[in-house]
């Protein structure tokens, strides 16, 4: 469901600009919302959450579909962790639409999607692993990278029951705006992928905003 937001920018605490194939990691505390622009349009932002307090706690898929009994996401969606415990709510949305199916791009993925000579390509797992890797105080570690969502991007589910990639549905400028229901650390890799249509063969960069 389409919804603004009346948070302004200029009154934002924090903000910062991910370049495309970039990651961004921070803990947002409860109470705080934080706003994903898809700056140029029709990117995919390739986003995992968790408990701050127990990163073992993580966003679940499966609990979120279960829930809400709905395989997409947008405003009013409630992110529900591995234990059916609230992580956030999606409180504005002005692209309508959120995958939590189609799961990231990987050097294996793109393998076997693509051809053998893209197994060199940058993925969005090896954005989080950098994180990782570059942000031990967050006791994030490989086995953690499980279900994620894919903000802005676009994947039906086919009369079949399958997926398939297509153009993305956003637009220049459009968001989606979470408020956190516990401490959350937010992961994010803005989706470097070249061989389909999520980022329109052009990856671009996504801003990050967060109000207390």
């Amino acid at each position: 469901m389409i919804q603004e937001s009346t948070r302004q920018k200029k009154d934002a605490e924090y903000s910062a600009t991910v370049g495309a194939g970039d990651y961004f990691i921070k803990t947002i505390k409860q109470g705080q919302t934080c706003r994903i622009v898809d700056l140029e349009g029709n990117q995919a932002a390739d986003t995992l959450f968790f408990s701050a307090a127990e990163p073992d706690e993580r966003y679940s898929a499966m609990d979120t579909i279960r829930e809400q009994s709905n395989v997409y996401l947008t405003t009013g969606s409630v992110l529900k962790s591995c234990e059916n415990n609230d992580l956030l709510k999606i409180v504005a949305d002005t692209c309508g639409r959120h995958d939590t199916v189609g799961g990231a791009c990987a050097t294996e993925s793109n393998t076997v999607r693509y051809d053998l000579e893209k197994r060199c390509m940058h993925a969005c797992r090896d954005s989080w692993m950098l994180a990782i890797q570059e942000n031990e105080s967050y006791g994030l570690n490989k086995e953690h990278i499980t279900h994620n969502i894919n903000f802005f991007m676009n994947v039906p589910v086919t009369s079949e029951g399958k997926l398939t990639f297509e153009d993305g549905i956003s637009a220049p400028g459009k968001y989606v705006e979470l408020e956190a229901l516990m401490d959350v650390v937010v992961l994010i890799s803005n989706c470097p992928q070249l061989n389909n249509p999520c980022n329109g063969y052009n990856p671009t960069p996504i801003e990050v905003l967060v109000w207390d």
